[in-house]
């Protein structure tokens, strides 16, 4: 092969290794973080607990029809829910860390913030939980007739009275109404760290993708690396 045809045949190669460069990840890559499909994992493990969340707060409910919302948080389930159906439609669109459309744009942005507000929401039920549980395991209760009556200190005549309607036996609220606030700060917990990793992943993609002065090829081509 003559000089000339070898030099051709290197500036080819160039090209195609610039070409397979610039087309980035493949599409096998492009959905994987740290090994694991993303958001696909994140929004499996969001649709779990929030599924988890909703049934122990049904169960709560059915114990006292009279438990208030925010012991029952069956709300909280519910929005996590959402959280996580979002984050799997955005992954059957075909995730990428760079947006290439306006739907992209706005779901990955949505499914930002719902994750944020997950998050605080799950600190919230955890902080009610963890109020009531304290409470609930220093209860001392009375059944009058399908009531259950409950105090902090029986020998104060001024002290605060909870009520629990249709009620059997009070047992059930010193001791199992206590395990499932248990189990709820458990799951909310469990569930913040998920939508504080899911926030934190899409913040990360989004904000610490740059491109680097390095000029690759000609400089009519324009073309850059990108890390």
């Amino acid at each position: 092969m003559r000089k000339g045809e070898k030099g051709f045949s290197g500036q080819e190669k160039e090209k195609k290794g610039m070409t397979r460069s610039d087309e980035g990840p493949a599409p096998e890559d492009a959905h994987k973080c740290c090994g694991c499909h993303f958001p696909l994992l994140i929004a499996l493990l969001q649709l779990l607990l929030g599924v988890a969340i909703t049934a122990v707060a049904f169960l709560m409910l059915a114990i006292s029809p009279s438990l208030l919302a925010r012991e029952t948080p069956h709300w909280a389930g519910i929005i996590l829910c959402l959280v996580a159906i979002l984050g799997l439609i955005l992954y059957f669109i075909t995730y990428l860390p760079d947006e290439r459309t306006s739907m992209q744009f706005i779901a990955k942005l949505l499914y930002f913030v719902l994750c944020t507000i997950g998050l605080v929401i799950s600190v919230l039920v955890m902080a009610f939980a963890g109020h009531h549980y304290s409470q609930a395991s220093n209860f001392n209760c009375e059944l009058e007739g399908e009531n259950c009556m409950c105090k902090l200190d029986p020998d104060d005549p001024i002290a605060r009275t909870f009520t629990y309607e249709a009620v059997d036996d009070c047992e059930v609220i010193t001791g199992t109404l206590t395990l499932y606030f248990l189990l709820q700060i458990v799951l909310n917990l469990a569930q913040a760290i998920v939508c504080a990793v899911g926030a934190f992943i899409m913040w990360k993609h989004r904000y610490q993708v740059f491109f680097v002065g390095l000029q690759i090829g000609s400089p009519s081509a324009q073309q850059w690396q990108k890390v």
